[in-house]
């Protein structure tokens, strides 16, 4: 089973050796790709310096800060021509912990895809501020009541099964920012691909800041009105 784990990255020199450290101790063959937008961090460098050292190790370097959910995009891409069974997407920020990997992978027996959940067991959001854990609520509840998906669909964690889901699928989401995590879910689930999910910690992030503007937000809130619209008159 051919995998590859994908990871984007924005400024993350501080996590990217220690999340490559984690992902090394699984007992677990795969390559990694990491795709980068331009970093001005020395991201890049460390990057192409893990891929000299390790072959498993490869690299997407983009012109300039395109979206979360484009960097998704051209990693499904890049994965689907090289011809992976399945791929796993994660952050570099070090809140999503690769121990996790062997459980979503597992789960993929049966399923399609599957996705962290930070809401099924009380306690998963770890040394979050209450404001945060409340808008946090407040975003899950809003989208599965908007758009009737039962998941925890803005989480990054993922696993898919290449075999199961065509690249059409997963590019078909028109967001190529963070909202393109929820509007991805939201359409497999309306082509009828079974989606598991995972109880699965998500620590606050203790290295380095959150890319999340504030007018990344206005828009998350606007483009979630114009999806359901588009649902609504059926577009979808």
């Amino acid at each position: 089973m051919k995998t590859l784990v994908i990871i984007p990255t924005l400024n993350e020199k501080t996590n990217i050796f220690h999340l490559y450290k984690k992902l090394k101790k699984l007992n677990i063959k795969f390559d990694m790709l990491f795709v980068d937008d331009n970093s001005d961090d020395g991201s890049q460098e460390i990057i192409k310096k893990l891929a000299k050292k390790n072959k498993n190790v490869k690299y997407i370097f983009r012109p300039k800060k395109m979206g979360i959910g484009s960097a998704h995009k051209d990693a499904f891409k890049w994965a689907y021509k090289k011809r992976y069974s399945v791929l796993v997407t994660m952050d570099a920020d070090g809140t999503h912990d690769p121990k996790y990997i062997k459980l979503l992978i597992k789960k993929l027996k049966d399923h399609s895809m599957s996705i962290s959940n930070r809401f099924m067991k009380p306690n998963l959001l770890k040394n979050w501020p209450p404001s945060r854990i409340f808008f946090t609520y407040l975003r899950h509840i809003t989208i599965q009541i908007f758009l009737s998906v039962p998941y925890d669909s803005s989480g990054a964690f993922r696993c898919i099964d290449c075999r199961k889901i065509p690249l059409s699928h997963l590019i078909a989401a028109k967001d190529n920012g963070y909202s393109y995590f929820w509007e991805s879910i939201f359409i497999l689930h309306r082509k009828k691909h079974s989606i598991a999910q995972a109880a699965v910690p998500l620590p606050y992030r203790q290295v380095g800041s959150t890319h999340i503007t504030s007018r990344d937000i206005f828009f998350a809130i606007y483009y979630l009105l114009v999806v359901f619209i588009r649902k609504i008159l059926g577009k979808y």
